[in-house]
């Protein structure tokens, strides 16, 4: 019998090989978790015991808080952990570790599971041929956790603790000097299980009172010094509503639901290091007791991706949304999870980016400009290909009614996509007058410039050879429009369409086909690399011009796209109809990326 997850494949790449799966492969070879058993669901020892050898080779976990929206740095966890269970042959638990109430939301929740599967993984693991979900919540493991407590405080190995927040921080000393003991340290487990079991019936106030695991006040890590483990909080909560209010501690039922789940190896960022010794103490005294499975699941730290020109705490991303800088979550600027699927970057491409950054032993930064390379790698292979213009001006062909007559419009086509022909063909007309980007003009031109400029010709990609003869202007100097004639017998295509050399091509769109629509244009929404840096606000380096909304013209193969499109606007870079405001004939388009990275190059 054996277990897998359901998970995307990501082709025949192999897997970038790290100090994590070393690990692996290792205590798999020397079967370090081989005999243990699994009851068919989360849960003690006694549960685990009455059941059949774990089918699952490893078990490992992507334990989210459900107090805000997925982030980038959430996509290295999420592609890490179901990456390697799936290359091992085992199973990755999605589980929501909502063990503090105040904070947490059923939005969040929902959020979470939608983007996970966006991302293309699933906690659905094949047992037998039958499907097993593994999505769990902490909140249903308090009954569980609260009689771990009462163990610890029955073997002496956990106090109630009265003093106020500001006498313990005091008392816990610092790096240089041992902690103070507590003066309710020395109460008997009899003292200590009534005065807890009046915190769990809601006796005593919030913040009176808390449960200290009871281990040396004087260790040199200070997350061993008799840290709080239960704490009294009236809250109502997304799962289990009123019914408690007492509840752990993060760093104490952490452990607990690895254990109550099964889990091989624990992979959590570095800044959770320091408490890996409790981690193991914990495990280590409820597994003496009987309580949990053995042997216990093993903590293992790797840095954390920080990308550049991006702010992940959720305090700040909550406060963008809040103030209002961005229109929400799933704003294409934010680096949620959210954002980045309606901005347009493909799961794919953000699932290489996670594989490509590995997995270390110290934190890095990342330039922004490899995630976007990714995304470019993606959609250059998948993505239509399409003209647009987003800053119009009028280009009129003079001789058009001369040469072919005033109604006439030449029909012209184009691959979808250069590299895959079963994508079909495009279609679309040249007629008298058509759509041509502003800076594709100028009166006298600058160095190395081979578009518009009288006397100059160039092709109209697709079209014809025309000639620049000069520019309308209003009363202010402004060009209005752009005036050329077409040399006759240059369609292309054609015979003899390259009789005519020229230097410069455009792209254009028919003023007769071509279609309005609504072209926003994102951009970095920090001007700076590290925008929280130091002491810095990151509000006073936040992007002008990272949202910019123009009115362009798009040719016809664009006009009926469903929402969530993307396309390879020519010359101009990857774009996409917008997930939620576009419809068919009523385009509303984001910008992904450029064709190549130009951030401060503008």
């Amino acid at each position: 019998m054996s277990a897998t997850s359901s998970a995307p494949s990501d082709g025949a790449a192999k897997p970038v090989h790290n100090f994590l799966r070393a690990i692996i492969e290792r205590e798999l070879a020397e079967g370090v978790y081989g005999q243990r058993q699994w009851g068919g669901s989360p849960g003690d020892a006694a549960h685990h015991a009455a059941g059949a050898a774990d089918p699952a080779p490893v078990r490992l976990r992507f334990p989210p808080e459900p107090n805000g929206y997925l982030h980038v740095g959430h996509a290295k966890s999420i592609c890490l952990n179901f990456g390697l269970a799936r290359d091992f042959g085992g199973v990755c638990h999605l589980r929501f570790d909502d063990t503090n109430p105040e904070k947490e939301e059923q939005e969040y929740v929902d959020a979470i599971v939608e983007m996970v599967r966006w991302l293309g993984w699933d906690w659905t693991a094949q047992v037998a041929g039958q499907a097993v979900e593994h999505k769990y919540y902490a909140s249903n493991y308090f009954d569980v956790m609260y009689r771990a407590a009462e163990h610890l405080i029955e073997r002496g190995l956990a106090y109630v603790d009265e003093q106020t927040p500001e006498q313990m921080r005091a008392n816990r000393g610092d790096f240089t000097t041992p902690g103070t003991d507590s003066p309710f340290r020395g109460r008997t487990p009899a003292e200590n299980l009534a005065r807890f079991r009046e915190m769990r019936d809601g006796v005593h106030a919030d913040g009176a009172m808390v449960l200290r695991a009871k281990i040396d006040m004087a260790a040199p890590n200070i997350n061993l010094r008799d840290p709080a483990i239960y704490r009294i909080r009236r809250a109502h909560h997304h799962n289990t509503g009123d019914r408690w209010c007492i509840y752990p501690m993060y760093t104490f039922a952490h452990p607990i639901e690895d254990a109550l789940e099964n889990i091989t190896h624990s992979i959590c960022t570095l800044e959770f290091e320091d408490q890996r010794p409790f981690y193991d103490w914990l495990l280590a005294r409820l597994g003496e007791g009987g309580l949990i499975n053995t042997p216990p699941p093993k903590q293992h730290e790797f840095g954390r991706l920080n990308l550049s020109y991006v702010v992940t705490s959720k305090r700040k991303l909550k406060a963008l949304v809040d103030e209002g800088i961005v229109s929400g979550w799933d704003d294409p600027r934010m680096p949620t999870l959210a954002g980045m699927r309606r901005r347009g970057y493909p799961a794919a491409a953000v699932r290489k980016f996670a594989e490509d950054t590995g997995a270390s032993k110290t934190n890095a930064w990342i330039e922004y400009s490899v995630l976007e390379g990714c995304v470019r790698a993606e959609l250059d292979g998948s993505a239509a290909r399409a003209m647009a213009v987003i800053h119009p001006v009028r280009l009129k062909l003079t001789n058009w009614a001369e040469l072919f007559g005033a109604d006439h419009l030449e029909p012209c086509e184009a691959p979808a996509h250069p590299h895959h022909p079963e994508l079909g063909t495009r279609r679309f007309s040249l007629g008298p007058e058509v759509w041509v980007e502003a800076d594709d003009y100028a009166d006298v031109p600058p160095k190395g410039f081979f578009r518009l400029f009288p006397g100059n010709k160039v092709r109209l990609k697709y079209g014809m050879v025309i000639e620049c003869t000069g520019a309308e202007k209003d009363a202010d100097g402004r060009v209005t429009a752009v005036l050329a004639t077409v040399v006759p017998d240059t369609k292309s295509g054609t015979p003899g369409a390259d009789a005519v050399k020229v230097k410069g091509v455009i792209t254009w769109v028919g003023v007769h086909d071509g279609q309005p629509a609504e072209l926003r244009l994102f951009d970095r929404l920090f001007t700076e690399a590290q925008p929280d840096a130091g002491d810095r606000d990151f509000r006073d380096v936040l992007n002008p011009l990272s949202r910019q909304i123009v009115t362009g013209y798009v040719e016809p193969s664009v006009m009926q796209a469903a929402a969530d499109v993307r396309f390879q606007f020519e010359r101009h870079g990857y774009f996409v109809t917008d997930r939620l405001d576009h419809r068919a004939g009523q385009p509303v388009i984001n910008r992904v990326c450029g064709l190549k990275d130009s951030f401060g190059g503008k």
